[in-house]
């Protein structure tokens, strides 16, 4: 398969880097800053000497035709966030950078699947969605992924078990809304609900829906991208292994959940074509009410962003 990243920086580095690594493809990186993705592609190709992987990497500035062909395009352009900022604060400035990388990918790559990470997340599939037409099994974007290995991350830390035997769900919008699910979320099997206090539970969902907003202030000129990165490949390997890995998703939503009309995060299998299919899971109704309250800070941003193609 030929992959395409958008976006050189952090996070399209980190996932190209460990894309090749998996030897899932050949992989092409475009940036517009002038000869950063030429560097960082070169700089990977060398690697593969020492780790071991073959992967074809090349990298290119402007020249969007290079991902002529793609089968997958993950999107990473766009304005990182600051100290203090919101997902949703950066908003109206990546909305302009998306509907532009969009419209490159309907005129290069019209048979792709476009795998976004750009922020505000799932108001950027929107987007990406609105602007190119595709069905909704080819826009789907990465955060479940991400928030989940925060959250798994946090309860093995809690715990001092291993990460590997952490298993959890993150559901909902990538902001302040997003929904953590205790009661899908286990060690061996065994629901950390049995094994973590309430009030601690508690202060670890805090800490998975905080995780991005802490990393940003401990770096303070960035965020975060070997997390996001890895979380890019994961996905990236299921559909082109066609895996069929049941992981969450950013979706559109056709009535599942309830919900209509649009993105946010829901357990889906990921395979060769892209969304599979969206597992509906019960859920506690604390946990249903959390769903569509994030949902709807989700439409708020959609509308903000609809009125403002509209001036």
């Amino acid at each position: 398969m030929k992959i395409a990243v958008i976006g050189a920086g952090n996070v399209g580095a980190t996932a190209a880097l460990l894309i090749a690594q998996k030897e899932l493809g050949e992989v092409v990186l475009v940036d517009i800053v002038e000869s950063i993705a030429e560097g960082k592609a070169l700089d990977i190709a060398e690697a593969g000497p020492v780790e071991g992987y073959e992967s074809k990497v090349t990298g290119k500035t402007h020249d969007f035709a290079v991902i002529e062909g793609s089968d997958i395009v993950v999107v990473t352009s766009g304005v990182a966030r600051k100290p203090g900022m919101s997902r949703s604060d950066l908003l109206h400035v990546n909305a302009n950078i998306i509907t532009s990388v969009t419209e490159n990918i309907v005129q290069y790559a019209p048979n792709s699947m476009i795998l976004m990470v750009s922020n505000p997340l799932d108001t950027m599939c929107y987007v990406a969605k609105v602007i190119s037409g595709f069905p909704r099994h080819r826009v789907f974007g990465q955060a479940g992924v991400l928030d989940s290995a925060r959250f798994r991350t946090f309860i093995a830390m809690e715990l001092n078990v291993s990460v590997e035997d952490v298993q959890a769900m993150v559901l909902g919008g990538h902001g302040d809304s997003m929904v953590p699910l205790p009661s899908y979320s286990t060690v061996s099997g065994i629901p950390v609900t049995h094994l973590i206090p309430p009030d601690r539970l508690a202060q670890l969902i805090q800490r998975t829906r905080d995780g991005g907003a802490e990393i940003v202030g401990l770096l303070k000129t960035g965020s975060a991208f070997y997390a996001p990165g890895a979380a890019v490949a994961q996905m990236v390997e299921s559909i082109v292994k066609d895996k069929r890995r049941l992981l969450p998703t950013t979706c559109w939503l056709e009535g599942e959940f309830g919900l209509s009309g649009v993105y946010v995060g829901v357990p889906a299998v990921l395979g060769k074509n892209g969304v599979e299919s969206i597992v509906e899971v019960p859920l506690t109704e604390e946990e249903k009410t959390a769903l569509h309250k994030s949902a709807e800070a989700v439409k708020e941003d959609m509308k903000r962003w609809e009125e403002s193609r509209q001036k």
